[in-house]
């Protein structure tokens, strides 16, 4: 069942080159001997799977809620006009287009409605890649020849007619492809699942980004609805959920094997055939940017009882120990906290600053201490999950105004039940918006805004290392996040501290000569640690690097140089000089 997401026909590897659309797979398999048969197609659509991705792809997720000890060039306002390459990659899409227009050589009907399904999922999936990084693209649905000047030379086609062209592939997919529940094969589910995240992504980027005068925001949002609603209602997916709420959310991630419960499409891997990703090492050395969850983004995460954190009296410079305390269960199974174990040990940890340059470790993903070695983890990673639906719907629903209590008792509501957490009450929060929110989502408004900043909320802890929040903060204009100075724990000084509260002392931050203070982890101060009043406050990641959000541009990527040069009708994003 797992080989089809570590395993291509190696043949059907079609070229290397990915920026010339004339060039085609003319030379990998013969149109004449091949998409015969159902088998022909099988194989052949099983090469779209490795466009998934991969384990890094998933849970190395760094822009403001988790933060490493480098800055990105999109955050430092640095990125150029590339000369080539810079994410203008067609090869993908002209393997699909070769089967599309050779999978009619297969006189078995249903298979080729099936397989082609297949392809029209992975072509919306293509484009969707496309969208998001470029706005307007040329649409091509055939292989384009070397001859063919008129398509080579093709200007950028709007992102409207892109995504009803989308649209157009996944409503295909849903009514061809099977509804049996496979976690590593594409399905109706699946297709399900990428229609509603399309339509929300697409929805509320229409109706946050004004500059771009985009029309039809509401129905795409009715159409994530739909699709969501569909799959809530008919698929028979659940939450995962043993009863254990201080555990299940954190033993999903874990899970060897994908939790086929919740999980609607995943990339596996195997210690048995030695294909592995590196989730383990990444979190706990030195060697992969020491990443760590971000002050802000802690103060997010509610009080068990519901209540804010970020209403607490001094709760901007609470100890760890204290403010992590009585917080929603998804925080000590996101993080290292005060009792933290390795899953089958019983030796408590506390964090290890060595990994991580804020102190709030991350946990998420990581299973047990056998697959702690460089590139030797192999617990599933989820591409699309059940969880994301839910969220998808209550959004979409509150996004388009028509959000009711019970709509919320059907998606955020089982969030939350999953950990203990209270239910989420529409007129409490659209009554009483929370204001550390606004803060940081400004440009939210309306009688819905206060449960939007609630699901938003809700979106970033359920999602969080799961490669969101990028396209979330693209989607509701909100680049303005990424500027302020990132934080991680607050120390009150120089001292010992004991960050568990069992007695001993953990951690020893020193100003000059380093103390012989026993086996501690030491840090000294404006060296291996930066406070931000100096000697005293949150620590401070990166405070050298100015970070710059320019709003008239960043949303989108600049088109490479070359393929300007090349097809003189692309013109440039706005505000991308590349002196054509």
């Amino acid at each position: 069942m797992k080989k089809i997401t570590y395993i291509f026909v190696l043949f059907l590897v079609l070229i290397s080159c990915d920026s010339q659309l004339e060039q085609y797979p003319k030379d990998a398999i013969s149109p004449e001997t091949f998409f015969n048969t159902a088998n022909d197609l099988k194989l052949y659509t099983n090469s779209f799977y490795g466009a998934l991705p991969s384990g890094e792809g998933v849970y190395n997720e760094s822009v403001d809620n988790i933060i490493k000890n480098s800055v990105s060039d999109e955050l430092r306002g640095s990125r150029t006009v590339p000369t080539s390459g810079g994410g203008w990659s067609w090869g993908n899409l002209r393997n699909i287009n070769f089967y599309l227009v050779n999978s009619a050589k297969c006189t078995d009907e249903a298979a080729r409605n099936r397989y082609d399904g297949v392809a029209k999922f992975f072509r919306a999936y293509f484009y969707f890649g496309m969208v998001k990084r470029f706005g307007d693209v040329p649409w091509y649905d055939t292989v384009v020849s070397e001859s063919d000047s008129t398509l080579l030379k093709k200007p950028r086609d709007s992102r409207e007619l892109i995504v009803s062209k989308m649209i157009e592939d996944l409503d295909f997919a849903i009514k061809y492809l099977p509804e049996t529940k496979r976690v590593n094969e594409v399905t109706k589910w699946t297709a399900l699942a990428l229609k509603s995240r399309v339509c929300l992504y697409e929805g509320t980027f229409r109706k946050y980004h004004a500059e771009f005068n985009l029309s039809g925001a509401n129905e795409l949002l009715d159409e994530s609805i739909a699709a969501s609603e569909e799959l809530i209602n008919r698929s028979g997916y659940t939450l995962y959920s043993t009863g254990k709420p201080a555990s299940d959310y954190m033993n999903l991630f874990a899970s060897i094997d994908p939790i086929e419960s919740e999980i609607i499409l995943a990339r596996t891997f195997s210690d048995a055939l030695q294909v592995y990703h590196n989730v383990n090492y990444y979190t706990m050395t030195a060697s992969y940017g020491k990443p760590g969850l971000e002050k802000r983004f802690i103060n997010s995460y509610l009080m068990r009882d519901g209540s804010r954190f970020t209403e607490k009296e001094g709760y901007e410079t609470m100890m760890f120990v204290d403010e992590v305390k009585d917080r929603d269960y998804r925080l000590s199974q996101t993080i290292r906290t005060p009792g933290y174990t390795r899953i089958g040990e019983t030796t408590k940890l506390v964090p290890e600053f060595g990994s991580t340059v804020t102190g709030y470790q991350l946990i998420k993903f990581v299973a047990g201490t056998q697959y702690d070695t460089y590139e030797k983890a192999c617990n599933s990673m989820p591409i699309f999950r059940f969880a994301e639906m839910l969220l998808n719907y209550a959004e979409a629903k509150a996004e388009r105004g028509t959000l009711t209590q019970e709509d919320l008792d059907k998606s955020i509501k089982r969030l939350r039940d999953r950990v203990g957490m209270p239910t989420l009450e529409l007129s409490s929060a659209n009554n009483n918006p929370d204001s550390y929110l606004s803060n940081l989502y400004p440009n939210v408004s309306g009688a819905n805004k206060g449960v939007i900043l609630e699901i938003r909320r809700e979106r970033g802890i359920e999602l969080v290392m799961e490669n969101f929040r990028w396209d979330d903060v693209m989607r509701w204009k909100s680049g303005s996040v990424f500027i302020e100075q990132f934080r991680g724990m607050y120390f009150p000084g120089v001292g010992e501290y004991d960050l568990d509260e069992d007695g001993k002392m953990d951690l020893c931050i020193y100003k000059d000569s380093k103390p012989d203070a026993g086996n501690l982890q030491y840090l000294k101060l404006d060296s291996e640690i930066k406070l931000e009043n100096g000697d005293k406050g949150h620590i401070v990641v990166n405070p050298q690097i100015k970070k710059v959000w320019d709003e008239n541009k960043d949303y989108l990527y600049p088109i490479p140089i070359q393929e300007r040069l090349l097809n003189p009708y692309l013109t440039q994003n706005p505000g991308w000089n590349d002196g054509i």
